[in-house]
């Protein structure tokens, strides 16, 4: 059988080594996941046309042993990803932490939206999919983990008080641990 893999695409600002990465890095690896954190670069101002071709590098060729992970800006990363594959390229599941598929209004970050997501076409991409959202974040309103239960038909979890699941760069307490990323990944992967 075939090691399951996970990718966690980091934040607007993060690094591999930013907040809960290590940490869930570190638990799936328990599980016997082959887990890779990728620096993104140019990550204080993210272009998608930089970040993409990063990803799409970092998991080769995409099967149904893959699950991404991604965070903020990582998410839309993703939903592009997902969006590019061909009708017949699935992979297991997404976790979507803190994720958005509008444009926020942050002009740093206006060329991720040039096009609307095809939530349509990029749930058929994945077995699985699941929003993870705080009911607090500055950044994010709730309004997106809606958008993704009812679009993508995720499974919507809402943290209290956990803000954006950051840390310095936003100007917040480290988020150090977020059991229900692992919890996730796990579940969607038997």
């Amino acid at each position: 059988m075939k090691n399951k893999r996970a990718i966690i695409v980091h934040c607007w600002d993060g690094y591999s080594e930013y907040c809960w990465y290590p940490y869930v890095k570190k638990e799936l690896e328990k599980q016997g996941f082959e887990v890779k954190v990728p620096a993104f670069p140019e990550t204080e101002e993210p272009k998608l046309d930089r970040w993409l071709p990063v990803l799409k590098k970092e998991i080769g060729v995409p099967d149904e042993n893959l699950y991404l992970i991604g965070h903020s800006v990582g998410c839309i990363t993703i939903l592009r990803y997902l969006e590019g594959l061909n009708p017949s390229q699935r992979i297991g599941g997404v976790v979507l932490v803190a994720g958005f598929v509008d444009d926020l209004g942050f002009e740093e970050l206006k060329n991720f939206f040039t096009t609307d997501v095809p939530l349509e076409e990029v749930k058929d991409k994945a077995d699985y999919f699941v929003a993870i959202h705080s009911d607090n974040d500055p950044y994010v309103p709730l309004k997106h983990g809606d958008i993704f239960k009812e679009k993508l038909g995720a499974k919507l979890i809402i943290k209290h008080n956990a803000k954006h699941f950051s840390g310095p760069v936003d100007k917040e307490d480290s988020c150090l641990e977020l059991p229900e990323v692992v919890n996730s990944i796990i579940e969607i992967s038997e």
